[in-house]
Order: C-alpha cells, then structure tokens, then sequence
C-alpha cells in the first residue's frame, strides 16, 4: 500500500467521523430543545444550538452546553424545582447520547460496531486517562476503515 493509499483511507475515515459528530451534535440538540420546550425554559432554541456547537468538544462541552438552560430556568422561576428538570433533562441526554445515538452513529456512519464505540473509549479512558477518551472514536473510525478496505480486497 502506497503513502497516498494510507492518507486517502485515513482521511475517508476522519471525514466520516465528523460527519458522524456533525450528526450527533444535531441529535443532542434536538433533544435538548424538544426538552427544555417540554420545561418551559425561556430561549430553548438559543441553548439547543449552544448544546449542539459545545457536544464537539468532549465531556467538558456537554457540561457547559447545561449551564445556560439551569440559570434561565433558575431566573425564570426562582425555585430550584425547574432546574433540576434541566438537570434530570441533561442526565437523560447524556445517558441516550452516550448508549445509543453516539454508537448508532459511528455504526452507520463510520461503520464501527456499536459495542467497540461503547467498551474502546472506557477501556482508552483507563490507559491513558483522559486523551484515551479524546482518541478513541476518531482511531475506531480509522482502524475500521483499514478493516474494511483490507476485507475489500
């Protein structure tokens, strides 16, 4: 296999992982707005796409996408009931996005099985703490692709 065979297999499978991330920003803010509407929360389509822009960046993002919606709902009705429906909200996202959407995705767009998208970024995150989590889905994406261009020929 030639140099510009690996860049063009590797970079197939790069692309096809943020497309996959493009795709699961644009599920959690669909949740998120579908939501926060459910809630009552004032400017839910501001953060559902707050949500959608931060879920790039992994575990940290996701947890800044929340802070918006809990002082609005805070702000709105001075109580702490309504934020903690954005918190239980945000605890369901997490938990959908995480176990089905981010591993149906993969499995359809980058064509990684949905079990390695679940137990690789877990297992990483214990090797190499932190960066593990960070490297495991776009490294997924591009053992796949050399999996299936190997099965190809």
């Amino acid at each position: 296999m030639e140099p510009r065979d690996h860049i063009r297999v590797t970079g197939s499978a790069l692309k096809n992982w943020a497309v996959a991330q493009l795709q699961d920003s644009i599920a959690v803010a669909a949740l998120w707005l579908a939501g926060l509407w459910i809630i009552g929360v004032p400017w839910a389509p501001l953060w559902a796409i707050l949500a959608a822009i931060l879920q790039i960046i992994p575990h940290l993002g996701p947890v800044l996408g929340l802070v918006g919606p809990v002082l609005a709902a805070l702000l709105r009705w001075q109580d702490w009931e309504h934020p903690l429906y954005v918190l239980i909200l945000y605890a369901v996202i997490v938990v959908v996005d995480g176990l089905v959407l981010q591993p149906y995705i993969m499995r359809r767009v980058a064509r990684v099985p949905m079990w390695a998208s679940i137990l690789v970024p877990i297992a990483l995150g214990f090797v190499i703490p932190f960066w593990g989590f960070l490297i495991a889905p776009p490294l997924l994406a591009v053992i796949y692709a050399y999996k299936a261009r190997r099965a190809a020929l």
